[in-house]
């Protein structure tokens, strides 16, 4: 596994951690989940793909809490195994060695949150 142990308790803490800014910026915070409601809403590209995309850009970009968030919704949204190894060959592809390193991590979120119950 990486270096992060749990990409669970990762998305819990970064959630928890936000709570400040939801109650302090709440324009902020506001503005930024109508933004990704809108941008992963169901369109020419359905949410399981926008996802995809969110993922390969996580990997790409090197955000841990990214990997974690992404891998929930994409295990939510019946992403199989072989759909997310793609994916990360497009990430690898676009971000090079580091996003390499990145994917093995996404993988270990995305296999965390499969084994868990639905």
């Amino acid at each position: 596994m990486s270096a992060i142990d749990s990409y669970t308790d990762l998305t819990r803490a970064v959630s928890k951690n936000l709570a400040p800014l939801r109650t302090h910026n709440a324009e902020v915070m506001q503005g930024f989940g109508a933004l990704s409601k809108a941008a992963l809403a169901p369109g020419v590209l359905d949410e399981k793909t926008k996802e995809l995309i969110a993922m390969a850009i996580g990997v790409a970009s090197r955000c841990d809490a990214c990997l974690g968030f992404h891998a929930r919704a994409l295990v939510r949204l019946g992403a199989t195994p072989e759909e997310f190894r793609e994916m990360l060959g497009v990430a690898v592809y676009m971000g090079g060695g580091p996003s390499l390193m990145y994917a093995a991590n996404a993988l270990a979120a995305f296999e965390e949150f499969s084994a868990q119950p639905a």
